[in-house]
């Protein structure tokens, strides 16, 4: 691997060619905070793609997608005099001491579980209001039901062992199951929802990331349906013109090609 002095030279090569590419390119000079953000979105879910493969090759190319929004964002500030790389490094580096004073000061804790909780505090002490201020609105609802549960649990508010998660999730199945009696109630979809939060809060105490849970049971499924139309395209038939028994037997059959 590389040394730090050839990780700093390469950081460093980075930054110039920001500047070039923002005098001398007609789209990069063109861009703005705003024409960036959902290309930084974007970018984000391909790095999330290729954590969910395993491909090393691909989540360094993706890395190197994010760093460069990171220093373009950055340039963009410098050139509004708003901030430059150099300030949102010490931003970073200075809440990172902060909120570690089991690393770089003299507090000791027991486990992750502590550290998660003393740094809510930290958060507090700094001038947040709620511990849950920190949870952006605009993350995707499954993510944001996941850190809205561990910043609450990070307060002391959670259960004390999965058992009890489990019963919660079959008490709102079961008031679920009494509202679809009846078809167009209004609660359904409240109930609906709370089956989802309580699946999620779930998944806190069994160690699964419910988003990348449901992405890899999302790939298995596009493998498995592809696998279907192409054996049936093989045999000369058509997806709409089968029953589902037997295009149950090609999904059986995808199943031992995708687990």
């Amino acid at each position: 691997m590389n040394n730090r002095q050839e990780q700093l030279k390469a950081f460093g090569e980075l930054l110039d060619i920001m500047d070039e590419l923002r005098q001398k390119c007609p789209w990069d000079k063109k861009q703005t905070l705003e024409s960036l953000r959902h290309l930084t979105i974007e970018e984000t879910y391909e790095l999330g793609d290729a954590i969910l493969d395993r491909d090393m090759n691909e989540i360094r190319k993706e890395l190197g997608d994010l760093l460069l929004h990171i220093v373009f964002y950055s340039k963009i500030g410098s050139e509004t005099r708003d901030f430059d790389i150099k300030d949102v490094i010490d931003g970073i580096n200075e809440k990172l001491i902060h909120r570690h004073p089991h690393v770089f000061g003299d507090t000791v804790v027991e486990d992750e579980e502590q550290v998660a909780q003393n740094w809510e505090q930290l958060k507090l002490k700094e001038g947040k209001k709620s511990i849950l201020e920190g949870v952006p609105k605009s993350l995707p609802a499954m993510i944001k039901a996941s850190r809205i549960q561990d910043k609450a649990a990070s307060a002391g508010f959670d259960w004390e062992e999965p058992g009890q998660v489990m019963d919660k999730v079959k008490e709102e199945l079961a008031e679920l199951e009494q509202e679809l009696e009846n078809p167009g109630n209004d609660k359904i979809e409240a109930e609906f929802g709370d089956v989802l939060f309580s699946m999620i809060n779930f998944s806190r105490f069994i160690k699964v990331d419910p988003e990348s849970a449901l992405e890899r049971t999302n790939k298995k499924f596009i493998k498995r349906f592809r696998y279907l139309e192409e054996e049936a395209k093989k045999n000369g038939e058509s997806l709409k013109d089968l029953t589902l028994e037997q295009m149950d037997v090609y999904w059986n059959q995808s199943k031992k090609h995708f687990e």
